[in-house]
């Protein structure tokens, strides 16, 4: 299994607010795209002391074309859609991971 991980750092601010758009609209619009079959958010719990909250959005793809292809295709969209709503408010970096 395919793993794209998404950890981003929100602003304590906003964070309820990023959450429900996540879980509301963001998230289902990455499903939506149809290279992903499921995902996972997580927060972190041993957060280091500074601004913010910590949370990792996991999203699961059987090939690593898939990932590719989203990542050409559907990312760059949707990314500008995160950043036209929360602007500098969230931190972010992306993995892929592989299941061994």
């Amino acid at each position: 299994m395919i793993i794209y991980n998404v950890t981003v750092n929100v602003e304590k601010e906003i964070e309820k607010e990023w959450v429900n758009w996540m879980k509301e609209t963001h998230i289902p619009d990455i499903l939506a795209t149809g290279f992903f079959h499921d995902h996972r958010m997580l927060r972190l719990l041993n957060e280091t002391e500074g601004e913010g909250e910590t949370y990792a959005v996991q999203y699961f793809t059987d090939d690593l074309d898939k990932l590719e292809n989203y990542m050409t295709k559907e990312a760059p969209r949707l990314r500008d859609e995160h950043f036209a709503k929360f602007q500098n408010k969230c931190v972010s970096f992306r993995t892929f991971l592989e299941t061994v």
